[in-house]
């Protein structure tokens, strides 16, 4: 089984690629982080990184000529988004004023600046840190994974998907928003699962078993 990690120049490559090398032990997966599309298009398994501005993703997923084969892959492969990989798969995003990939209906806003938490303290843009995820519906990359389970978040923006269908779990800050989606062969996650040390690599390991 061969597992492409799309190498479009946005993301946090280096430890996606090495935390899903430490949950693939054991199995027979081959994980390549590759720019070349022929890799993708054969590969079994997809993950789909993004780290940064949206408009600077969006930019260079176009320039490098791997646009096509992400649509693709959407299509008929398991497909793992994360972080701006993930928001990428919406319409539109406030960012920049950036059209996604519309592979799911809905928008990208920013957290409002004027948001406190229960103490009255203003909360900080970006939401950063480990935060609680509590899973609204059941799927099979949630195996081994608490309710309530805490993972690492580094972001500005959050998906708002017009479907609550598609919606797997939420988060708080400090209103609920959708931070796991899904549908059918591709999940995806706000939060960056190569920084959520061991239920990260849970994830990631259901994903390779998936």
């Amino acid at each position: 089984m061969k597992i492409a990690i799309i190498d479009y120049g946005m993301g946090n490559l280096h430890s996606v690629y090495k935390s899903i090398q430490t949950a693939a032990q054991g199995t027979s997966a081959q994980i390549m982080l590759t720019a070349n599309p022929e890799d993708v298009l054969h590969a079994d398994k997809v993950v789909f990184p993004g780290q940064g501005a949206m408009p600077d993703c969006m930019n260079a997923l176009n320039q490098s000529g791997l646009r096509e084969v992400v649509l693709e892959s959407l299509k008929n492969k398991p497909f793992f988004g994360i972080c701006v990989g993930a928001q990428l798969l919406f319409d539109h995003s406030e960012e920049g004023d950036t059209q996604g990939l519309g592979w799911f209906s809905g928008s990208v806003k920013r957290f409002s600046q004027n948001q406190h938490d229960t103490d009255g303290k203003k909360l900080k843009i970006p939401h950063m840190g480990w935060n609680i995820v509590s899973q609204k519906q059941s799927h099979p990359l949630f195996k081994g994974i608490a309710q309530n389970e805490r993972f690492y978040f580094i972001h500005s923006y959050y998906f708002v998907p017009k479907s609550p269908e598609i919606i797997l779990a939420t988060s708080e800050y400090p209103n609920e928003f959708a931070c796991i989606i899904g549908r059918d062969n591709v999940f995806a996650t706000q939060f960056h699962t190569e920084k959520s040390h061991h239920a990260g690599l849970v994830l990631l390991k259901n994903f390779i078993d998936w």
